[in-house]
């Protein structure tokens, strides 16, 4: 697991003004990712997943930035991911997902020494 790698924009200032929320965040961050039963990609495309499901745009491009960048995850994988959010969580949720992955395709968006 990566330590304490946080994309919310926010956790900068918890960190510096709240430091025992920000500790929490640590210590739940530690919990969730342990890599007992899954390994830490597979939980990351897990989380890339349930983001993709709840349409949050931000989260979605920061999760396929990540996965890209730390496991060298391929745009096929993602697709798979975005496949269980079709079944799940329905097309508006899943087209969400894949313009985003698009968009980061079009933009060439460097990811782990190549592009997507």
């Amino acid at each position: 697991m990566k330590e304490e790698v946080f994309y919310s924009k926010g956790m900068k200032y918890i960190k510096e003004d709240y430091p025992d929320l920000y500790e929490g965040n640590v210590s739940l961050n530690k919990v969730a990712y342990t890599g007992k039963a899954l390994d830490y990609k597979t939980q990351k495309l897990i989380a890339l997943g349930i983001n993709a499901a709840f349409s949050d745009d931000r989260a979605i491009k920061k999760q396929i930035m990540s996965s890209m960048q730390e496991f060298g995850t391929t745009k096929d994988e993602i697709v798979d991911v975005f496949r269980v959010v079709l079944l799940i969580a329905g097309k508006p949720a899943f087209m969400k997902a894949i313009n985003i992955l698009y968009e980061l395709e079009d933009d060439e968006c460097v990811c782990g020494g190549g592009v997507i």
